[in-house]
């Protein structure tokens, strides 16, 4: 059986390729699903693909993955210094948490620096670009002990 990842993103992703791509780049979010939905098959793994300027529709996504997913991907933008209901739902959730972030925001204005929903987080990627999000796959399967021999050749063990 494989295993099923939610992938979620925050407000204001939706215009990624649009709003200050001097930070985020000119990759845009419909090319971002396409490049994790052919990951995840390369992965052995479906997932499903939401965004939501919503912080209610995202911690509702939350919730239903603890029925459905395996492992939750999260970018959750600007939610991540602000959102006490998105951390005490990830905190309801069994499995693998990774959340990712375009930029750096360790080297970013104070506003975008210290991402609180790290804290409920399995792993942090950042800076990596929307390449990040592959990273943050490869570290969900590994995490559920489902890296394909492809990307492990003598892995290292998980910690």
């Amino acid at each position: 059986m494989s295993a099923h990842l939610l992938i979620l993103n925050g407000p204001n992703l939706n215009l990624l390729g649009v709003r200050e791509p001097h930070i985020y780049g000119s990759t845009t979010l419909e090319t971002i699903e396409a490049a994790c939905r052919n990951f995840a098959g390369r992965l052995g793994m479906s997932i499903a693909f939401h965004q939501s300027n919503h912080e209610g529709a995202l911690v509702d996504l939350i919730q239903q993955a603890r029925a459905t997913a395996n492992a939750i991907v999260i970018n959750p933008a600007a939610y991540s210094f602000t959102s006490v209901a998105i951390i005490d739902a990830l905190k309801t959730f069994e499995g693998p948490i990774v959340e990712v972030h375009i930029s750096n925001i360790h080297a970013r204005d104070e506003l975008h620096r210290h991402s609180k929903v790290s804290a409920s987080a399995s792993v942090v990627i950042c800076g990596a670009g929307a390449y990040g999000y592959l990273l943050a796959m490869q570290a969900a399967a590994q995490l559920l002990g489902r890296l394909p021999e492809f990307l492990a050749p003598g892995a290292l063990p998980r910690v």
